[in-house]
């Protein structure tokens, strides 16, 4: 296995006209190349364009302290397991290393520097136009842009004239550099909650959480028994059944927050998954900081006064710095918006080895937050896009042998 240098495959442009590819994955994400590497199991040429300059880019961009909240042994990708060394919760750049040794493992054709800006169809296949004007053809297409593709911005009064200092979750590192100030997190996913933690474990003179919709919060392992063995085995029943389920559980597993400020969510644990993407907080510390009162809970923030945080139950508070934990959107309405594809919600209609109707040739993943794990469901997703691929080339290639008209495929299973 070759070491944490990516030495697979790398083009920093690509051809308009390139007879060797069958497919273009757009994104080289772990949903990008796993499929990239499940199509050439299936002998379809590959070629993954990703707008970065380095694969495993986006791992490298997030907040030291992350880890995987799925446990190694259920996150690796098709055909390389994630090594033992790096841990049973791997960290953040042993995630980018993993990437990287996975791209060369499978010597897959990784263009950088490539950056899709629309996609639209071209006789019998796909038309790629690229930020600088050029563009690329291929039968096929499936886009792995990501879930988490482009940082939600809270609509919040006044927020972008407050003098203090605004951070991004995308441009926050670690506590260290708040060391000593007065903080307010925004957001009370897995994301804000961690940042919420690492605030306080650095030394922030304060820290509070922002909070508008109570979450469910799981403990990660019990032991050798992680949180994701359950979301597994629950996925597939009644959302009614789980969200009755749900309160007893975390009442066996979590302790009551509600007097510090952190009541038990009155929402169903399911529907708040596949109804709003938002997965149950899986507990790497807070739970302890809030009941030691190291993160403080406090009402949403409603909007800014001057240098005056209000929030929404009307108190007021003059922080150092606002974190923006706020979430992300697939941003796919520029890439391929105008083709009728993607639901109310900007999200593809139809992922995994299914295609949209009038978008024959066209596939999505990596486009859900599943309570069984998104690199799990990736993997999954990456086979069932490469069958359906396969299958549709193996058409293509009968109908040009016969001249019959092209036939839209039939759907593969979810």
């Amino acid at each position: 296995m070759p070491g944490g240098d990516y030495v697979g495959v790398v083009r920093q442009r690509s051809t308009p006209t390139d007879p060797y590819v069958d497919v273009y994955v757009i994104g080289a994400g772990p949903a990008g190349l796993a499929v990239a590497a499940t199509l050439r199991t299936r002998g379809l040429r590959a070629a993954v364009l990703d707008r970065g300059a380095s694969v495993g880019d986006s791992w490298r961009r997030q907040y030291d302290r992350l880890h995987l909240h799925t446990p190694r042994e259920l996150s690796g990708l098709p055909g390389l397991p994630i090594p033992r060394e790096m841990g049973r919760w791997v960290a953040r750049d042993d995630v980018a290393t993993y990437l990287e040794r996975y791209a060369a493992h499978h010597d897959l054709d990784v263009r950088l520097g490539t950056e899709v800006a629309r996609v639209d169809p071209d006789g019998r296949g796909w038309r790629l136009t690229l930020v600088d004007g050029s563009a690329l053809t291929a039968p096929f297409v499936v886009v792995a842009t990501g879930f988490n593709h482009t940082p939600r911005e809270p609509d919040v009064p006044g927020l972008a004239s407050w003098p203090g200092r605004l951070v991004p979750a995308r441009d926050y590192r670690s506590g260290a550099d708040l060391a000593g100030q007065d903080v307010l997190v925004v957001g009370t996913g897995n994301t804000g909650t961690e940042i919420a933690v690492d605030l306080a474990e650095h030394g922030a003179a304060r820290v509070r959480l922002a909070v508008r919709t109570v979450p469910h919060i799981l403990r990660r392992n019990r032991g050798p028994y992680a949180a994701q063995y359950t979301g597994i085995a629950v996925r597939r029943l009644p959302r009614g059944l789980v969200d009755r389920v749900a309160p007893f559980v975390e009442r066996l597993t979590t302790p009551d927050l509600t007097a510090h400020g952190l009541p038990r969510p009155d929402t169903g644990l399911l529907c708040r998954v596949e109804d709003d993407n938002a997965i149950p907080v899986q507990d790497v510390g807070i739970i302890d900081a809030v009941r030691s009162g190291a993160v403080e809970p406090v009402a949403a923030l409603a909007q800014v006064d001057g240098d005056a945080i209000v929030l929404a139950d009307g108190s007021r508070l003059t922080p150092d710095a606002i974190v923006l934990a706020t979430g992300y959107t697939a941003a796919l309405e520029p890439l391929v918006g105008h083709l009728g594809v993607l639901d109310g919600k900007g999200l593809p209609v139809e992922r995994g080895g299914q295609v949209a109707r009038g978008a024959v040739g066209l596939w999505y993943t990596g486009f859900t937050n599943p309570i069984s794990g998104m690199l799990r469901e990736m993997a999954i997703d990456a086979r069932k896009i490469a069958l359906s691929v396969a299958l549709a080339k193996r058409r293509r290639t009968a109908e040009l042998r016969t001249g019959t008209e092209p036939v839209t495929p039939r759907r593969a299973p979810r």
